[in-house]
């Protein structure tokens, strides 16, 4: 068990928008060495921008990564290593969530590619992430990683699709797993499960289905993405070292699991 004083390293997948980009300014904001990628070069770059005009370039690792190419993956995870070592806490935040003008693509109508690629992203490339920071955790003593769940996979969805829910619902199970696996080892892993957070993803709040979203939430607002960020902190903490295995709904009361 480490004892706080040394540099704590964050890696953010999907760390460039939204929750992801919260999530980072918010640790960077209490000192974390913080280390992003997305898939895109350009969110990467201009997120890579935004930070480090806060916060200065020494505490940022930004680079491209495709979760879907293992590769890549492992390669970032090198590179991150080179320069910092190990991280001290994962937050697996990205994920795709195909929709077309009509919305998400009904259940009957999913192509094998569509459900692939999303696994490929959602589910599998944060198997893959935890596999990269878990034996050096592992030998640490000490690590977290929380996963980025969805209201979807926690009750019956209104708006994503079929290949989205059932990626965020596996995540609850491998979440249960690698509790299993690591908790002897000082390591917690647990799942936040935002429900509709004003994203790129969401949209802009004043469409029919963020209308709709809205009137169900007893809070009477949409959330914003530092409210996941806010829990995120929380867990990746060395204070939440008994809360393990857990799923902390983020929905302002739409989901009440009592």
């Amino acid at each position: 068990m480490i004892d706080g004083s040394e540099p704590q390293i964050a890696v953010i997948t999907g760390g460039t928008t939204g929750i992801g980009l919260a999530t980072a300014r918010r640790l960077l904001s209490r000192n974390y060495l913080v280390a992003v990628f997305s898939q895109r070069q350009e969110s990467v770059e201009a997120a890579r921008d935004e930070l480090a005009k806060e916060f200065g370039t020494e505490r940022i690792f930004a680079r491209p990564v495709d979760l879907a190419m293992p590769a890549q993956i492992e390669a970032f995870f090198v590179a991150l290593g080179a320069r910092w070592g190990t991280p001290h806490a994962l937050v697996c935040n990205a994920g795709v969530s195909p929709k077309g003008t009509d919305g998400a693509t009904p259940f009957n109508e999913i192509q094998l590619k569509e459900w692939n690629e999303v696994l490929a992203v959602n589910l599998t490339g944060a198997m893959l992430c935890c596999q990269a920071v878990g034996p050096a955790m592992m030998e640490r003593g000490f690590g977290r990683i929380v996963m980025i769940g969805s209201v979807a996979a926690r009750t019956r969805p209104k708006i994503a699709g079929a290949s989205y829910v059932a990626s965020k619902a596996a995540l609850s199970g491998l979440t249960k797993s690698l509790v299993t696996n690591y908790a002897p080892f000082g390591i917690t892993v647990n799942v936040v499960a935002p429900g509709r957070i004003l994203t790129n993803m969401a949209g802009e709040p004043d469409t029919p289905t963020n209308r709709a979203a809205l009137a169900a939430i007893p809070a009477g607002r949409l959330g914003q993405p530092d409210d996941v960020a806010a829990v995120v902190e929380f867990l990746i903490s060395h204070e939440a070292g008994f809360v393990n295995g857990a799923v902390v709904d983020v929905n302002g009361g739409e989901f009440l699991p009592l």
